[in-house]
Formats: C-alpha cells, structure tokens, sequence
C-alpha cells in the first residue's frame, strides 16, 4: 500500500511528540524516516518505528536527554549524544561542522553515547546541500561475522559518501556486510527468502528462511561462556576465496573510526552492559581544489560514461544516487510504499498512542 508523504510526516511527528521527544526533535526525527521511505530505503524508514518504540520503552533510548557538544577546536567537535537518538546528536554534530568547513575547508564530528541514527546519506546530503562533499559512518549491535568465524562481533556500520554532480548528486550509502539487519527485517515482514548469501548459522551454513535469519540476527552477540553463532556476512559472502576478509577490514575500519575514537563500545559489546553507538562524519569544501562547477561536470561526465558502457541486454547501469533520487520523485508524487506488517504496526502504536493512522492511497 502507499500513504502521502505528509500524511507519514504527521502521523510521525505525533508518535514522536506522544513518546516525550520535543516538537523540534520530533520534526527532526519525522523527516529522517520519511527521507529513507522517498528514497526506497525501506529498511530504515517507518518500519523502524516500533523498534524505537521498544528501545524508548526499555530505557535505552531516553527523549528528555539533549545531546551536547564535550569538545572542539577549529576543524573538529566531539558530541555526547546522551543516550537520545542518534539522529539528532548527528545532525547537531554535522551542522556544527559545516559552519566549520566554510572556514577551515574540512571538518570532523564525533559522536559517542549514540543510539541508531537512521541512514548514514542523510548527513552527507546535509553537506551537499551546503556546498560540500560529506562522509558519515556508524557502527551498531554486533550482525556480521567476521571471515571463518561463526560468531558475529562486527557491526552492519554503514558508510556513506556525496560528491556534487548533475542531475543529482554522487551519493553511495550502504552497509559493509552484504546486507543490512533492517533488509532482512523487511523480507522476513514480507513472508520472502533471503536472494543471496546474506547469512548463516552458527554452523556458517548459509540460511535463506528471512524469518530465521531474523531470529539468528535478534540474538547474534560475542558474550564470553555463551557460543551463540551465525550472523550477516562481510562483503564478499561467505567465501575466503571471494575475498569476503575486504568486507571484514572495511568494517573494522568504521569500528576504529567509531567506538574507538569515540571511546564507546565496539559493535560487540553493545549488547551487553551499556548500550551505546559511535558515529563520525567529515565534511570538507571542494572548492579548495579547483573550481566547484568545473569539479562538478567532471564527475557527472565520468559518471555518465559509466552509465553508457556497454551492458547486459535487458539490464541497466546504476551508479550510486540513481535508483534513490528516482524514487525520490516518484514517491513524492504517488505516496510512499508500506507493506501490511509495518502498516500494522503503524495501527498499533496509534492505538496504544491515540494518534490517527494515515489511510493508504
């Protein structure tokens, strides 16, 4: 089914309000579900929403908290998210270092005591927006097996980059495993197998049963005295021999990057004892360089090229940004789409909430 973008917006904003965040923070957190829906990232968008609603519930996350700044100097600033969400320490974080940018021409944020903070293209469209290229990464609860293991002890920890060209942005976001959790949370909604090799047991047997895969992933961790196993796997599958060790080191890159700098929890350890996500985000100007324009045209006449290889008959090439700014256009004018299990979900939380459920179209 789909609702109106504005529709999901203030259906949104009054859960937010309702679960004790501020009008302002509320609104905030409104648009970044609603960004990921637009943009098809399903996995992130309203379909979190009850799984927020368990972590406000348990005390993981807390709405009263304001997330304030520890530390800074002229091109860096350290974030304490205060155990609130995670998007709203990041966006105070980033806007902070874009003002930075301007003058120094690069600028780094790090925020620890995090919780999820949504997609990581979020923040680095708030750079391009501003004139500049964004990074921003994250790490999270311990999904992904490390090559020949068969516990999991890394995080999905997303990467994300923007770099300005026509008729929109550069823009890659994913995980640095195969997969994200929310994918699988999706297809295990949906009644669908896994398509690819996304995860194993605690056998490293590849599993395709979504279902099943979710229930590996809900209880995946590295707890000394208890072998629970199985978990997504790194970029590569799960093959040495496809190189799957890249994935693992793109990982643990974002984990030193993250939990490390930000002297909170590696992705491991956020299950047990204190729960808490790192991020970290660097802008810079490219203007430093060469002329913005010029910079520009150059990468949209290389991304164009690539777009014009030669290529499977039946098939089209994507570059990062292509399909998300496609859909962006088109849920903008048809509604966005929400499958019957989040929908319902959707009805639940308005019920236990008395806030009304947007009709579908």
């Amino acid at each position: 089914m789909r609702i109106k973008e504005k529709a999901e917006r203030q259906y949104l904003q009054d859960v937010f309000t309702k679960l004790g965040f501020s009008a302002e923070d509320s609104d905030l957190l409104a648009d970044t579900l609603v960004d990921a829906d637009l943009r098809g990232i399903s996995s992130h968008g309203i379909q979190r929403l009850a799984w927020y609603r368990r972590m406000i519930k348990e005390g993981t996350i807390k709405p009263q908290n304001k997330a304030k700044i520890i530390r800074e100097l002229p091109g860096t600033v350290l974030v304490d998210a205060n155990q609130n969400m995670g998007q709203l320490a990041t966006v105070l974080a980033t806007n902070k270092i874009i003002e930075k940018a301007k003058r120094t021409g690069v600028a780094i944020a790090v925020i620890r005591n995090s919780n999820h903070f949504g997609t990581a293209g979020y923040y680095t469209c708030l750079a391009l927006k501003a004139g500049l290229v964004g990074i921003a990464l994250t790490n999270t609860r311990p999904l992904v097996v490390p090559t020949n293991a068969t516990q999991a002890f890394l995080g999905s920890n997303a990467f994300a980059f923007g770099f300005p060209a026509s008729p929109h942005p550069f823009m890659f976001d994913g995980a640095t495993c195969v997969v994200s959790g929310g994918k699988i949370q999706v297809h295990a909604k949906k009644g669908e197998k896994l398509p690819g090799e996304w995860a194993v047991d605690g056998q490293r047997q590849l599993v395709t049963d979504a279902e099943k895969a979710e229930d590996i992933l809900a209880t995946a961790a590295f707890t000394e005295g208890e072998q629970k196993g199985g978990g997504v796997l790194t970029l590569g599958g799960n093959s040495e021999a496809n190189s799957n060790y890249k994935g693992m080191g793109n990982s643990l890159v974002i984990e030193l990057l993250t939990g490390i700098l930000a002297q909170g929890s590696i992705s491991a350890d956020t299950v047990s004892g204190k729960h808490d996500f790192s991020q970290f985000v660097m802008v810079f100007d490219p203007a430093f360089f060469g002329d913005p324009e010029v910079l520009k045209k150059d990468a949209t006449a290389m991304l164009d090229r690539v777009r014009q290889l030669e290529h499977v008959p039946g098939k089209e090439i994507w570059v990062p940004g292509d399909r998300e700014y496609r859909l962006l256009a088109t849920n903008q004018e048809k509604g966005v789409l929400i499958d019957k299990k989040a929908y319902q979900e959707m009805k639940e939380i308005g019920d236990e909430l008395a806030v009304s459920v947007p009709q579908s179209n």
